[in-house]
């Protein structure tokens, strides 16, 4: 008779079926993986490069961000890298984290070469201009002031993560620390950034879609082989000190109402028990009847949002709980209540049935994920990133695994109040005392 866990995982294989793709390594160390899928007249070309905001020096912050606008300023062989991939009908983004840089486009399969020849040529030779790095900075500029310092509430990662994290450089935001590393970025900075980090034995390609395994590695031989693998980065970055009491801080500004927020650190994104702090976010606030929205926002009415949240973190992240006040509430009185509701879950833990239905939402949101093959390429690039690009077929499994009594556990320890800091983000017009 089969058991309840394996009925689970059964259900979890129909949901979410073996994603298959193939890996290879070129002689200058570029990783290929690719996954056919035939069901699609459109592929996908996905670059990531092992490079993020924690990769920059601490007085020359942004620059991982800054090149993800340089990058599509054109390279030696292609001025404007838009409009070929556009003739031959494809669209493509990027995106930026303090751990990884992402570049993708899709496009219809036929016109694959086409991705490939723009995707290698700014790996081999970026245009390096004062232009166009005149330009770009002038957009990341106007990007930093727009939502960062002119938006109301932009500056609270900045903020906050500087209360959070005293060593390692997940202390500034991917959009850099200050507005004058930008402001003050000389060519040669940019330059030296390039050559260490956008390197062949630096990226994934992942190539998804209507292709052939067969025909990816001889393009991926003709447009990456000849690039120069250069100096691979190894990464030795300060770890963060284990925190042993509570931080505090307090600031006011021009908002309309005010705000709490409170991180606990937590695991790196490979161990074990991130999987469990995973679901405790979910279980505080996944949706309306989470536990932190019924109590705070619906029966109390101490605030008018609220969520609870990791950032997936490669390196040890944190846990954030942040709601914004209804209007008169005392911000004193809000942070208690959210205490009370930590400490019912460190002193009750939780039922079967809340894990079940945590495990479920999870459980429907990967496969929701993986149902894009735009979204599947990304995700074997980023699960390859972290040591085992398999982890897309066998995260689901290490959910279904997780215990009540592991998340019992493991909210007694995240939820130390030595573990906690707290931010009050208050209104210029707020009464408090």
């Amino acid at each position: 008779m089969p058991t309840e866990a394996s009925a689970q995982l059964k259900a979890f294989s129909y949901l979410c079926p073996m994603i298959k793709f193939e890996k290879f390594t070129l002689n200058n160390g570029l990783r290929v993986l690719v996954h056919e899928d035939k069901s699609t007249p459109m592929a996908v070309v996905n670059v990531l490069y092992d490079v993020g905001a924690r990769d920059e020096h601490p007085e020359k912050t942004g620059f991982a961000h800054l090149f993800e606008h340089l990058m599509f300023g054109g390279s030696k062989n292609i001025p404007v890298y838009d409009e070929p991939l556009q003739v031959a009908g494809g669209e493509n983004n990027a995106y930026t984290t303090n751990d990884l840089t992402n570049y993708y486009c899709q496009l219809p399969a036929e016109n694959i070469e086409t991705a490939f020849w723009l995707e290698s040529d700014r790996m081999l030779s970026l245009a390096f201009s004062k232009k166009s790095l005149e330009v770009q900075r002038k957009v990341v500029s106007e990007e930093f002031k727009e939502h960062y310092i002119n938006k109301p509430y932009g500056d609270v990662w900045h903020k906050l993560r500087a209360l959070v994290y005293t060593t390692h450089p997940y202390k500034w935001m991917t959009i850099g620390a200050s507005l004058k590393h930008i402001e003050d970025a000389e060519l040669q900075d940019v330059k030296d950034f390039f050559f260490k980090h956008y390197t062949p034995s630096n990226a994934i390609l992942v190539v998804a879609g209507n292709v052939e395994t067969a025909n990816i590695k001889l393009l991926a031989e003709k447009w990456f082989g000849s690039i120069p693998a250069g100096e691979k980065y190894n990464r030795n970055l300060p770890e963060e000190p284990k925190q042993t009491a509570p931080r505090f801080a307090e600031v006011k500004a021009n908002v309309p109402l005010d705000a709490l927020y409170k991180a606990w650190h937590i695991y790196p994104r490979t161990d074990p028990r991130y999987y469990i702090a995973d679901l405790i976010t979910d279980i505080m606030s996944g949706g309306g009847s989470s536990r932190l929205f019924q109590s705070l926002v619906k029966e109390k009415k101490l605030f008018s949002s609220i969520d609870c949240y990791h950032l997936g973190s490669t390196d040890a992240g944190i846990i954030t709980i942040d709601g914004k006040l209804v209007k008169g509430v005392d911000i004193r009185e809000a942070d208690k209540a959210v205490e009370a509701e930590i400490i019912k879950l460190k002193r009750d833990g939780i039922s079967a049935a809340e894990l079940e239905k945590v495990k479920n939402k999870t459980e429907s949101a990967m496969a929701f994920e993986d149902m894009s093959v735009m979204n599947r390429a990304q995700s074997i690039a980023m699960y390859e990133l972290l040591g085992d690009a398999d982890l897309i077929n066998s995260e689901l499994s290490k959910y279904q695994s997780v215990t009540a009594e592991q998340i019992l556990e493991e909210a007694r320890i995240i939820f130390d109040e030595n573990n906690c800091s707290t931010m009050y983000y208050l209104s210029d017009n707020s009464q408090q005392n």
